[in-house]
């Protein structure tokens, strides 16, 4: 097994812009408005390498293996990976320069993105939301749920 112990973001990129030129060149689910990139990678607490990348073909998480412990299963499996968001299921992949790795689909294929540009945005984000802990539903305010409404009268100033 592969163990990254630097950012993998430039092989992914190397590995990936290699297979849009040769084995994805010219199918018809590639958005032709999109590249290959790499984005926002960094080592989760977990000790894994966790980053977005977007592809002609579509825009997914990776997950590749870090200092520590990696689960021991093929391609084609499914693993749980929890982050401070929530737990989220990836899909075992296996490409021969990088290893193992897993990968959590956003959009595939990406054919709704008029842009890079957008895609790239879109991929920070989910990559941004990702770290963030839930939200917290807003707290109801008691006093305005027990007050009775004012009547549409008297919410015209005509009286009750």
């Amino acid at each position: 097994m592969k163990i990254w112990a630097d950012d993998p973001s430039t092989a992914i990129f190397a590995v990936f812009t290699e297979i849009a030129t040769t084995r994805m060149a010219g199918l018809p689910i590639c958005n032709p408005a999109l590249a290959v990139e790499t984005i926002a990678f960094r080592q989760s607490d977990a000790g894994h390498w966790v980053g977005a990348l977007v592809t002609p073909w579509s825009i997914n998480l990776l997950c590749l293996p870090g200092h520590r412990a990696w689960p021991a299963l093929t391609a084609g499996n499914h693993f749980d990976w929890q982050f401070p968001s929530g737990t989220y299921e990836f899909i075992v992949a296996e490409e021969s320069r990088l290893g193992n790795y897993h990968l959590c689909s956003l959009f595939s294929p990406a054919g709704e993105f008029s842009s890079h540009e957008q895609a790239r945005l879109t991929a920070l984000a989910a990559i941004t939301a990702l770290f963030q802990p839930p939200m917290e539903p807003p707290a109801v305010d008691t006093a305005m749920t027990s007050a009775p409404l004012p009547s549409r009268r008297a919410f015209l100033g005509l009286g009750r």
